[in-house]
């Protein structure tokens, strides 16, 4: 669009060019005619000739010039431009011709000549703008090696680590920084070496790059900020040259801080394309572990950098000297989550009955990104109601809604597949209940999903840094729990277990082969499954470090723990057949049940009508 638009001007201007040229050629032929159509020796000729019947004197009022209007004959007349009026009359006299004398306004001077010269400048004008605009186009494609970072000032980023909630420990190891940069002489004067790089390395969404703004915010520095992805083009040297224009402008505005996000996109494992060393993307890397290792230890240029991907980084870039420094931002513990909650709440007004501790208890693993939404999700659902404030229900929808996905209830499904689900999702529910480190029970729905008949799901109440062996086996367990209930009631399977078969086989695997938790294979690792192949270098190699004796071992430790889960299911789901009936009937009449309504059923309580945890 943008091109076309420019085209349209450019067209423009060129017709009005030529319209221009056009109007001066016609002023200057007109002037022209005046000057060679009839001369003074042609009237005389003419009027020894007795040619001349009849004149019209036009002459002016202040001045003695005008324009003689001769006629020669009937239908022949010309027009001839005379200094001095008062000598034609005499002329004529002598000739015995009449004529006619007419006042008329003296030529204009403005028409004359200023319209022409205004005419040539704006032709001169319009030429200075087109070769302006060709030098901008020029000037742009100079540019094409400048670096895009973004510079903010120390009054444009307001962000301190007063609003990085959730992070203490990673703010306290960043104090470090921000004292250097506010007082670097009292390092310097001890010969101590502040750390040129500071990696900040973990899942997406845990508050990298905020984290790096507030070490900005706090120093009161100049912050760039750029992505990896800008650096690397498809013309080659692009890359390089914006990593020296961005290093450059950080000395002109030391001390600062140079913030490259996603730095995986640019500082890749070097050796591991078809390219060779003439890629583009390692002549980048290469210019910026020239550039890191370029300025001095104590200059006040402080790179920060974020990635979730540091296996893959290339071993140069994470040496002492360049990235001194690795900061794991990971997922926030319960009082990190309830910190951000109480963050991102702020505007949103909370109904008496929302609890942002239990908020954080039931929101483990979640990320400060999954949190925000959590809420906004939360405070869109209470704006479509019309309502001006958030309710503890809004929030459990919005936590269904972004935990499993948004319920379909206007797909049509028969009444057959409907007690299929209902008992799947039951026998789910009963293993989440007996088995002690899987549960309890959060909700459990036969309403479809995303790509899911029904949903049975948990609810974690504490955090936990690491599996067990008992812990893995019991999600095997209850992942098995949806297929044992179909076969022990309609005596048959179906497909809807294939995703839970899929994530106890995945389990089943990392035990055996990642975690050394097999005792026929022992503490060994025959995790060989790299989530990336670098060409070049694993292309050659074999995909699998062991033998197919080896491999056998494994397929057969991975059916002994399937087997051995899917036997302990069994057992389980039958001795409590009587609730696995009764919460398929109550899913079947009110298609989701909660956590106090499920346990009831264990306790033989009578399920209330409508429970007061019940999302409508």
């Amino acid at each position: 669009m943008n091109n076309n638009k420019t085209r349209g001007i450019s067209g423009f201007t060129l017709v009005l060019c030529i319209l221009m040229l056009f109007g001066i050629y016609w002023f200057m032929s007109q002037a022209q005619n005046r000057e060679t159509a009839y001369t003074y020796q042609d009237f005389q000729k003419d009027l020894k000739d007795k040619k001349v019947t009849e004149v019209e004197i036009q002459q002016n009022k202040v001045a003695p010039t005008g324009t003689l209007r001769i006629m020669l004959g009937e239908d022949t007349a010309e027009e001839l431009h005379v200094s001095d009026v008062n000598q034609m009359q005499e002329l004529l006299d002598s000739y015995n011709i009449d004529y006619k004398l007419r006042d008329v306004p003296q030529d204009s001077w403005f028409a004359n000549t200023l319209i022409p010269v205004l005419l040539m400048l704006g032709v001169f004008v319009f030429m200075f703008m087109m070769m302006g605009r060709q030098g901008g186009a020029n000037s742009k494609a100079m540019n094409f090696g400048k670096s895009r970072a973004k510079m903010s000032t120390e009054l444009e980023n307001k962000v301190n680590f007063s609003q990085v909630a959730g992070l203490q420990e990673e703010k306290e190891e960043l104090a470090e920084i921000v004292d250097f940069l506010k007082t670097p002489g009292k390092y310097i004067q001890v010969g101590a070496r502040i750390p040129k790089g500071v990696l900040l390395e973990g899942p997406p969404g845990t508050g990298k790059t905020l984290l790096a703004k507030a070490v900005a915010g706090e120093a009161g520095v100049p912050f760039f900020t750029i992505s990896g992805s800008d650096f690397v083009e498809m013309f080659v040297g692009v890359g390089a040259s914006r990593v020296r224009d961005l290093f450059e402008d950080a000395k002109k505005n030391a001390p600062c801080i140079v913030f490259i996000d996603e730095i995986d996109a640019v500082a890749r494992r070097r050796g591991t394309g078809m390219g060779g060393g003439h890629d583009e993307r390692e002549q980048t890397l290469n210019q910026l572990l020239v550039e890191m290792d370029g300025f001095g230890a104590n200059e006040g240029i402080i790179v920060m950098a974020a990635t979730n991907r540091v296996d893959i980084l290339d071993p140069a870039i994470l040496r002492p000297g360049r990235f001194d420094r690795k900061v794991l931002v990971g997922r926030p513990d319960v009082q990190g989550r309830k910190e951000i909650l109480e963050v991102h709440a702020k505007g949103k007004p909370l109904g008496d009955d929302v609890d942002l501790q239990q908020i954080a208890q039931t929101t483990a693993g979640f990320t400060g990104a999954d949190l925000e939404n959590l809420l906004n999700e939360a405070a869109i659902l209470a704006a479509k109601q019309g309502r001006v404030y958030l309710q503890q229900t809004d929030i459990r929808h919005a936590f269904v809604k972004v935990g499993i996905g948004a319920e379909k209830k206007s797909r049509v499904i028969s009444e057959k597949e409907k007690r299929i689900t209902a008992y799947h999702e039951a026998g789910h529910a009963i293993l989440f209940h007996v088995l002690p480190d899987v549960g309890p029970v959060y909700n459990v729905s036969i309403i479809p999903t995303g790509g899911a008949a029904g949903y049975t799901m948990p609810l974690p109440e504490k955090d936990e840094m690491f599996n067990t062996k008992g812990k893995m086996l019991q999600d095997i367990t209850v992942s098995l729990g949806g297929r044992v209930a179909e076969e022990m009631v309609f005596d048959d399977i179906t497909t809807g277990a294939s995703q839970d078969i899929r994530q106890a086989t995945s389990v089943a695997k990392s035990m055996v082969t990642k975690f050394g938790m097999s005792e026929t294979l022992g503490l060994i690792n025959y995790d060989n499954d790299n989530d990336e192949v670098f060409i070049g270098r694993d292309l050659a190699h074999s995909s699998r470090g062991y033998g197919e004796q080896v491999a056998t071992t494994i397929d057969m430790e991975v059916k002994r723990i399937i087997d051995e889960c899917y036997a302990k299911a069994k057992h389980i789901i039958k001795e409590h057949e009587d609730v696995l009936e009764a919460c398929a009937a109550l899913l079947l009449q009110k298609e989701k049940i909660t956590r106090d309504e499920f346990e009831a059923l264990f306790e033989g309580r009578k399920v209330e009508e409508k429970s007061p945890l019940c999302i409508e």
